[in-house]
């Protein structure tokens, strides 16, 4: 049974990690559904991260070396440094708020509501926005990562979607569609990686050696799903808006407090 709900919860955090709908939202309740609560579950469902993370690191794995590789060159540094602006507001915020968001908005209602709120907020942003000006993300302005950054920060409270803030966020400041959703997937590396890896090591006490299986199955069905996704995703958005995103939030988000209140 264990290693049935690894698979579940793995193939929740892969679809959902990169698509304005919530990952930690939908994760949060395939848990209470699934009866994996806890600790130990909050802790594989932080370590399940690691594995979708994983996948956008392999899927822009020359980009990153290249901007590695490349330190020092104009145009490295600037997308280096338009990463490191934007994940600052989210990191800082972060660390202050931390152990009340744990505390306090972890739940399904708080996150029904968010999904709601991120629902309405992607219908207005799409029917609003101007003409993006920026269709490459190497053109990315230090004034525009900031914003996306703040935006990010906003995914804080669990159910709003750290993609979907990104992404709305990219497009208020008049990035194109497809060039929003691979800025969002960028961003995810740093952001991921630093809150995945917090709380792992605060929570390191609460695995042992048995649960290596469940873990390890949890995170290669993370990385496997997130990969189809991504792939489909960059598809889909050079094609559709995010209206079919927005209904969806809202009419997850209303039956969830449906059933709980």
């Amino acid at each position: 049974m264990e290693i049935f709900k690894a698979v579940i919860l793995g193939i929740v955090e892969g679809v959902t990690e990169f698509l304005p709908i919530s990952s930690t939202g939908h994760l949060i309740l395939a848990g209470e559904m699934l009866g994996f609560t806890g600790d130990k579950a909050k802790t594989f469902e932080i370590f399940i991260q690691l594995g979708a993370i994983l996948a956008v690191v392999w899927m822009y794995r020359d980009k990153i070396l290249s901007s590695i590789t490349g330190f020092g060159a104009k145009g490295s540094n600037r997308f280096l440094l338009n990463l490191f602006i934007a994940f600052l507001p989210a990191a800082f915020l972060g660390l202050i708020t931390h152990s009340i968001i744990k505390h306090y908005l972890f739940n399904p209602v708080s996150v029904a509501f968010a999904l709601i709120a991120g629902g309405i907020a992607i219908f207005i942003i799409e029917n609003t926005v101007k003409t993006p000006s920026v269709t490459d993300i190497d053109k990315v302005s230090l004034k525009q990562a900031l914003g996306i950054g703040l935006a990010q920060a906003l995914s804080l409270f669990p159910g709003v979607s750290r993609a979907g803030a990104t992404i709305m966020g990219a497009m208020c400041f008049r990035l194109e569609r497809k060039t929003a959703v691979e800025f969002s997937f960028f961003l995810a590396i740093p952001t991921m990686f630093a809150a995945t890896s917090y709380d792992l090591l605060k929570n390191i006490n609460n695995l042992s050696a048995s649960d290596t299986p469940t873990f390890a199955v949890g995170f290669f069905v993370s990385f496997f799903s997130a990969l189809i996704v991504i792939k489909a995703f960059l598809g889909f958005v050079t094609k559709h808006t995010f209206n079919s995103f927005a209904i969806y939030r809202i009419a997850f988000g209303a039956g969830i407090l449906f059933y709980y209140l």
